[in-house]
């Protein structure tokens, strides 16, 4: 089968190259708002599939080969690649940019390691193409219907891109959750770190889900209402929401599905990327990094079932009134799900000092109220709090977060000691939780590691009776 290229009186807006789920929608998107879209797969029968099909009616032009897609592009040249990330991105620029001219414009809306956006943007500006990095969020419905979009990268290309981009987004309270967040790798890291929030929200839910099963007894089509319940309410968002359709799936014979699928839950690499990113700018995302090894943990199926039969511990009910033990439950989600997102917005903005990228926390708060994965109302409220105050230093301090962690924090407290109590692993709830207290306390015990390091390796330490920034060594001796 042959791809048909239309001929057109006028130029595409915009080509799109990659026709998987994400970059077919995307491109219907665009189509419905009045653009003209060409586009290219390397195989030519998706091309072909996607024109007789979805594509019928829309203002979608197929090509065959990228000279094609070039010519039939209107200047300057938008170019937009939903495809796989890393070697695949860098291959399919290096075979456009013999094809385009000065001027032109490559966005990557894959999710690309910043630093990889990083490094293309500043090549791509040696031959004068400009490039965006655009995190694009929302699955195949969101790339469909309206996406959050996280565009950064050669800022003079967004005012040639933002009214198409705009138009296509989701919209929350009227605004368009698109809006450009920063040069270089910028608008991939704030991708990155949403996805490594995504990562966190999964978990503390999961964790619910375990402590309503493992401690209460309860089967999916019981702790159906419950998240129900809670998505009317504080926990209002698209994660709980979609774990209430979960809980009341059934299978073909009628039982809950969720019990036929196996606890081993896969990972593409963006929470991972967030922890390591963590890392390297002394940013402490603990419940990110607990929600990666957690489904590190839950990949060793076999050994988890031999140690199963080997190693002892309680797997004890959870003793109490059930409603009193959910209800401190839901404390435990959203005082962790608060500690979460301080903590990824204090990553955020330790890299916006680091790069000297001016990020803007309210900014890239509001493009994630709507149209993304961790789209939620509580995120209305991080808008507001950053909006209302640009250097708020941590969410945690702000009014609104401070009391509700305050109110929910004696069913926080109960919620982990019975799950450890009862041998139920709660690595997000409790890390969130140590955080906490590490972060109220004006006193730690890191003096006795500094003078352990002192000890054995002469790295010296400050004194609490000395301005800061004198150094001493001591001969710790008994």
């Amino acid at each position: 089968m042959t791809t048909t290229v239309v001929v057109m009186s006028q130029h595409a807006d915009l080509g799109l190259i990659g026709l998987a789920v994400m970059g077919r929608n995307l491109a219907l998107n665009i189509a419905d708002h009045g653009y003209t879209v060409a586009v290219y797969n390397r195989s030519p029968e998706r091309t072909d599939e996607f024109l007789a099909g979805e594509a019928t009616d829309a203002p979608i032009v197929g090509v065959a080969t990228l000279e094609e897609l070039v010519r039939t592009l209107a200047q300057p040249r938008i170019v937009v690649l939903m495809i796989k990330a890393g070697e695949p991105v860098d291959a399919q620029i290096d075979a456009l940019v013999p094809l385009l001219e000065p001027g032109d414009i490559i966005i990557d809306g894959g999710n690309s390691q910043f630093t990889d956006t990083e490094l293309r943007t500043a090549q791509l500006a040696e031959v004068g193409i400009r490039f965006i990095g655009m995190g694009v969020s929302g699955g195949e419905e969101g790339a469909r219907y309206g996406p959050s979009l996280m565009p950064g990268g050669s800022a003079d290309a967004w005012p040639q891109v933002q009214e198409i981009f705009t138009s296509i987004a989701a919209l929350a309270e009227g605004e368009p959750c698109c809006e450009w967040v920063g040069p270089g790798g910028a608008g991939h890291y704030v991708k990155m770190v949403h996805n490594g929030i995504e990562y966190g929200d999964m978990q503390v839910i999961a964790e619910a889900y375990d402590i309503m099963s493992r401690g209460l007894g309860l089967d999916a089509p019981a702790m159906q209402p419950v998240f129900s319940r809670w998505n009317d309410g504080r926990l209002d968002s698209f994660l709980i929401e979609i774990t209430a359709d979960i809980m009341g799936t059934v299978d073909a014979d009628h039982e809950p599905l969720l019990d036929r699928v196996l606890d081993s839950a896969g990972q593409k690499g963006t929470g991972k990327w967030t922890v390591v990113a963590s890392m390297d700018q002394a940013a402490p995302t603990t419940l990110v990094a607990e929600a990666v090894y957690a489904r590190v943990v839950s990949s060793l199926v076999d050994q988890r079932a031999a140690a199963s039969a080997i190693l002892t511990g309680p797997h004890g009910a959870i003793s109490g009134d059930p409603d009193e033990v959910i209800a401190d439950l839901e404390d435990a989600l959203y005082a962790s799900k608060i500690v979460s997102y301080a903590q990824g917005f204090m990553l955020i903005e330790a890299a916006s000092d680091e790069f000297g990228w001016g990020l803007d926390a309210g900014t890239i708060a509001s493009l994630w109220r709507a149209g993304c994965i961790i789209r939620s109302r509580f995120l209305s409220a991080i808008t507001a709090a950053y909006r209302a105050d640009p250097d708020l230093s941590n969410l945690l301090l702000e009014g609104f977060f401070r009391d509700s962690v305050a109110e929910a924090e004696p069913g926080w407290r109960r919620t982990v000691g019975r799950a450890i109590a009862a041998g139920i692993p709660v690595p997000a709830y409790s890390s969130a939780l140590a955080f906490y207290d590490a972060f109220r306390s004006a006193r730690l015990p890191a003096n006795l590691i500094q003078a352990q390091r002192d000890s054995f390796g002469a790295h010296t330490y400050e004194r609490t009776d000395e301005p800061r920034g004198q150094f001493f060594h001591s001969t710790w001796e008994e």
